[in-house]
C-alpha cells in the first residue's frame, strides 16, 4: 500500500521546484541557501541536483552580435536532519550558495581579435573575456522546539564555506585593462546560522526566517595586467603580481512559508533578501592602478561591484493528486542588482514560471522533478569605471532539477 500524504505532512507534495532555485539572478546568487530540508518532520534525507542554461545574447557599444554568453550551469544539493528527541534536532546542509559562469565568443568588443588603441603594442589573440566563481558551504543546525505544544523552533549552527575565482577581461571594451587576468586560491572560512520557526501540524502550517551571516574570505590572488608595462618604472608597478584578496561573500534573509488550504492542497511562499551593494572584488592591482585615474578618486575601483540589494520572491501551490503523487506549480520575481550592472552578468533580474511533479516510491522513499522558464530582464553592461559597453534584451533561460529524499516518522 502507497504511504498517503496526510494534511500534517502535506509539505512533502512540494516537488523538486526548490532544487530549481534561481539562475544567473542578482549578483552571484545561485542555490538560494535553502533550509528546508532541516525543518521536515523525524528523519529526512534529500540529495538534489540541478542544471541551469541560460541564453543571454546582445550587442556592444559598436553594434557588434554578442553570441550567448552564459554558460550552462549546474551544481548539488544534500541534507540530513534527525530529531534526537521530541525537543531537539540535528541537521548538515551542503549547497553551493554563490557562483558565475560567463564567457564571451565571436567578433566583438569582449574578444581580442582587433588591434585596442590603448594597448598598441599588444598583438590580437583570440582570447575572450570569462568568468568563473563557484562556492561551496556545509551548514551544521542543531535544534530546540519550545512552547507548551513545540510548536516554536530556534535553531543555529556554523557554516564552512569554500570560495574560488577567475576572470579574464578580454577586447576593447575593458580599454587599458584589455589583458588582464584574476585568479584566487580557494579559500575556506567561517560563518553562522540562526533562525526561529512556527508550526501548527494540523493545517500544515510552517513558518520560519533564516539569517545568515556574511562570511570574510582572506586569500591569494595574482593578477596578471599587461597595461602595467606602459606605465612610467618610477610608479613603482610591475605587471604580474601576488598579494592578499578579501572576499566577502554577503549576508542573507530567507522566509520560508506554507499553509495547507485543504486536505490536498497546499500554498507556499519564499522571500529573499540579499545587499549585493555591499558587496566587492578588489584585486590590489587592478586597483593600484585605476587609483592613477583622479576621476575614480582615491579609493580606486573594484573589478566587480553592484548598486542595488537583491529580493526574490516566489509563490507557490502543490496539489496532491493521487495517494502516491503530488504536482506544484510556482510564479516568482528576482529584483536584480541594479541596472546598469557589471559586464561579467548582464541580467537585471528575473520573473519566472515552474511545475514539478513528486512521486513516493514506496512509504519512505520518493523522488521529485521540476523545471523552470525564466525572462530575464533587460540589461546594460558597463565596466568598473560605470562606462556602458553592451546592450542585453529579451533573454530567457531555463532549471531543471530532480530530487531523492527518504523520510520516516
Amino acid at each position: 500500500m502507497r504511504h498517503p500524504f496526510h494534511l500534517k505532512t502535506l509539505s512533502v507534495a512540494v516537488a523538486a521546484l526548490s532544487v530549481a532555485s534561481v539562475a544567473s539572478a542578482a549578483g552571484l546568487d545561485r542555490s538560494g541557501q535553502d533550509i528546508t530540508a532541516f525543518l521536515q518532520d523525524g528523519t529526512y534525507a534529500e540529495a538534489a541536483y540541478t542544471y541551469i542554461d541560460a541564453d543571454v545574447t546582445g550587442k556592444d557599444s559598436s553594434g557588434n552580435k554578442i553570441d550567448d554568453i552564459a554558460e550552462s550551469y549546474d551544481f548539488f544539493r544534500y541534507g540530513v536532519k534527525t530529531d534526537i528527541n521530541d525537543t531537539f534536532s540535528i541537521g548538515v546542509l551542503y549547497d553551493e550558495p554563490f557562483g558565475a559562469a560567463a564567457d564571451y565568443s565571436g567578433k566583438n568588443d569582449f574578444v581580442s581579435n582587433e588591434q585596442n588603441p590603448s594597448l598598441p603594442l599588444t598583438p590580437p589573440n583570440g582570447e575572450s573575456t570569462n568568468v568563473e566563481v563557484r562556492t561551496e558551504s556545509i551548514t551544521g543546525i542543531v535544534g530546540a522546539k519550545i512552547g507548551e505544544n513545540k510548536n516554536f523552533q530556534v535553531y543555529g549552527g556554523p557554516v564552512a564555506q569554500r570560495v574560488k575565482a577567475d576572470v579574464k577581461l578580454r577586447g576593447k571594451a575593458y580599454e587599458r585593462a584589455d589583458g588582464y587576468t584574476l585568479h584566487t586560491s580557494a579559500d575556506q572560512d567561517y560563518g553562522w546560522l540562526a533562525g526561529v520557526a512556527y508550526s501548527k501540524p494540523e493545517i500544515a502550517l510552517k513558518a520560519a526566517l533564516t539569517y545568515r551571516s556574511e562570511i570574510e574570505h582572506n586569500t591569494q590572488a595574482s593578477e596578471v595586467y599587461p597595461f602595467v608595462d606602459y606605465l612610467p618604472a618610477g610608479l613603482g608597478l610591475v605587471s604580474n603580481r601576488s598579494d592578499n584578496i578579501e572576499i566577502t561573500t554577503p549576508e542573507s534573509v530567507n522566509f520560508d512559508f506554507q499553509t495547507g488550504i485543504n486536505p490536498t492542497t497546499l500554498a507556499t511562499a519564499k522571500v529573499r533578501w540579499v545587499p549585493w551593494s555591499d558587496f566587492a572584488i578588489v584585486p590590489s592591482l587592478y586597483n593600484d592602478v585605476s587609483k592613477l585615474n583622479s576621476a575614480y578618486g582615491p579609493d580606486g575601483l573594484a573589478l566587480v561591484s553592484y548598486d542595488d540589494d537583491q529580493w526574490q520572491v516566489e509563490l507557490g501551490l502543490a496539489k496532491r493528486l493521487a495517494p502516491a503523487l503530488a504536482i506544484s506549480g510556482t510564479v516568482g520575481w528576482d529584483s536584480g542588482a541594479g541596472n546598469p550592472v557589471s559586464s561579467l552578468g548582464p541580467i537585471e533580474g528575473y520573473y519566472s514560471a515552474g511545475l514539478g511533479a513528486k512521486y513516493n516510491v514506496t512509504e519512505n522513499w520518493a523522488i521529485s522533478a521540476g523545471g523552470k522558464y525564466l525572462w530575464f530582464g533587460d540589461a546594460k553592461g558597463q565596466i568598473p569605471s560605470k562606462t556602458i559597453v553592451s546592450d542585453f534584451e529579451s533573454n530567457d533561460g531555463f532549471v531543471l532539477g530532480v530530487k531523492v529524499s527518504y523520510q520516516a516518522q
